[in-house]
């Protein structure tokens, strides 16, 4: 430390001349930014601009603690200024917490001064010197956790931190050095390691935060790794900045299940039950359900509208006394029914129906209300008869899909072309095809190639359903996309630049120095092939009605054949009406 240094070191947190940026963290499951870690900069003229030289400088001049609080002060009041929306994950140093937030609740504080909720901010222990003391630091975590503070470890794997602070201290958040993940799709041993973290985050009730994702290809090889991996952070994303973004603007592959290729709906479990009117009386209802054992729930609906619903067993259990008619024999419906149910769209997709049952809280499950899009009542539905749906939807997707990638193969994707030609919407139908990928295969094996497709597949897995598109896989390496018109042109040119940086990836060192593979004939030829690339032919169709399923898939074969003469990854459209 230089009498420079040190001078600027006072003059700075004088004037708390420091610049807070913050960096998203992605949820790549929910598509959207979970967080954001808040990073910390000196003045740019300064020696100090570096946070590694600002915290060095600081440590020397033994003032540490006074430079973390400011940090943190600063850090929390710019979050909220800017109404940025997740967690915040905020930078803290243990020795910090020990010396004196611990004592004088100074995080809190700062959080009440702008009106941040404590379970909005994650206390991220971050190290320059080692914990040595680990009572008093399982003590300050408790005292966090107490007040509403969520926990993370920093850079696991690097530096003093070790697994013994993440068994001693039991974060919420682990975040794993940016060492093990740079390079992870090129490095097998990396992959290894990240297998084995992600098995103790998950016996120890904690997520894993990979940090450090630069690339396409670490991004797609994390995915592929283990989809449970859904907290990622790196300059692939964003790079820190002052005003961040508070949506995320790209397309990432999703831990997503197979859509329902018949597009069913809750249309297609309604069972027509006749409602009952408000001023239907209890002993009419009560008749009635007598009348019919196999009746389970019936709909109270005013003016079109369901308001409640009569359920047969809690309804029942009103007559178990003997005072029990007298008591009822003038109550109308409504005043037995129960208001808390689940009112479901006729065109709601049955996936997302049964997130909806999943996600509801409080509410009787068995049986649901369907309605039309004006909210009118149409019938009742059951989850019985939703998990047979679905379950039936299943088995067919499983019988009818491509053995290597597990997508629908070519009767789902003709029986799903013909639906979307069905509806009013205007979509785009793509063909995909590798180039250069026979050499591929006859150069490394079969087994080398399967690994090829798959990669692709889940490339265009993600980018597809993130879309809301669909699709399959026709056979070997082509495959089919149906995209929204809105769509389809950002998640062609994704694939595009993802599956550039991924090709290099699947060739022995010797041959990705050369950008290729040179292979020999049966005739002694031999010939010089580049890596495999992507070939994609995309027709627009803006007025499905005017179209068959037959005539756009031999378009689409003329099309790929237009786009495979393009050298490397390309995109062939096209433009006629």
């Amino acid at each position: 430390m230089t009498a420079q240094e040190a001078q600027w070191l006072n003059n700075i947190i004088a004037a708390e001349a420091l610049q807070v940026l913050f960096q998203p963290i992605v949820d790549a499951n929910q598509q959207a930014i979970y967080g954001y870690e808040a990073l910390i900069r000196g003045p740019k003229t300064s020696p100090l601009h570096s946070p590694l030289r600002l915290f060095d400088v600081a440590t020397q001049a033994g003032l540490l603690v006074e430079l973390d609080i400011l940090c943190r002060r600063l850090a929390i009041h710019r979050f909220a200024e800017l109404e940025l929306p997740g967690l915040l994950f905020l930078n803290v140093m243990p020795l910090t917490i020990v010396e004196r937030d611990f004592r004088e609740g100074l995080t809190l504080g700062f959080i009440q001064e702008v009106g941040l909720p404590a379970e909005r901010v994650v206390i991220e222990l971050t190290e320059h010197v080692p914990i040595h003391d680990y009572d008093l630091m399982r003590q300050a975590v408790a005292h966090y956790r107490d007040m509403g503070f969520q926990v993370a470890l920093d850079d696991l794997g690097a530096g003093h931190s070790s697994l013994r602070h993440w068994s001693e201290l039991r974060p919420d958040f682990v975040k794993l050095d940016r060492h093990f993940i740079s390079g992870i799709d090129q490095e097998p041993a990396k992959r290894e390691f990240l297998r084995s973290i992600l098995d103790v985050a998950r016996s120890l009730d904690c997520q894993l935060i990979a940090e450090g994702i630069e690339t396409a290809a670490e991004h797609l090889c994390l995915w592929e790794l283990d989809r449970g991996l859904a907290l990622l952070q790196g300059f692939y994303f964003a790079r820190p900045s002052p005003d961040p973004p508070m949506q995320l603007h790209m397309l990432l592959p999703a831990a997503t299940q197979l859509k329902s290729t018949a597009g069913r709906t809750a249309h297609s479990i309604l069972r027509p039950v006749n409602p009952v009117g408000p001023s239907c009386v209890v002993p009419e209802l009560a008749e009635r359900f007598r009348e019919h054992p196999n009746l389970r729930c019936v709909a109270v609906v005013k003016e079109g509208i369901p308001v409640a619903v009569v359920r047969r067993n809690a309804f029942l259990t009103l007559f178990t006394n003997p005072y029990s008619h007298a008591l009822y024999a003038k109550r109308c419906v409504l005043d037995v029914g129960d208001a808390k149910m689940l009112v479901a769209p006729a065109e709601l997709s049955l996936e997302a129906l049964s997130q909806q049952l999943t996600d509801s809280q409080d509410i009787e499950l068995e049986d649901f209300v369907i309605v039309d899009n004006n909210g009118h009542y149409l019938g009742m539905g059951t989850i019985v008869d939703l998990l047979r749906e679905i379950t039936a939807i299943q088995v067919r997707q499983a019988r009818h899909a491509n053995p290597l990638t597990g997508l629908p193969g070519n009767i789902l994707i003709n029986e799903t072309l013909v639906a979307y030609l069905d509806k009013s919407e205007g979509f785009a139908a793509a063909y995909v095809d590798l180039d250069n990928f026979k050499a591929f295969n006859d150069a490394y094996g079969y087994a080398r190639g399967d690994h090829v497709i798959i990669s692709l597949s889940r490339l265009l897995q993600g980018q597809v359903e993130s879309a809301g598109g669909f699709i399959g896989h026709i056979g070997g390496d082509d495959f089919m996309m149906l995209l929204p018109l809105e769509h389809w042109e950002g998640v062609c040119q994704q694939i595009l630049r993802s599956f550039e940086v991924m090709a290099p990836g699947f060739y022995e060192e010797d041959d990705r120095q050369q950008g290729g593979i040179t292979i020999e004939s049966r005739q002694g030829a031999t010939a010089f092939f580049p890596f495999v690339s992507v070939s994609i032919a995309v027709k627009p169709i803006a007025e499905p009605s005017t179209c068959k399923a037959l005539d756009i898939a031999a378009q689409l074969s003329e099309l790929k054949h237009q786009a495979k003469k393009i050298v490397g990854n390309s995109l062939f459209i096209d433009r006629r009406n």
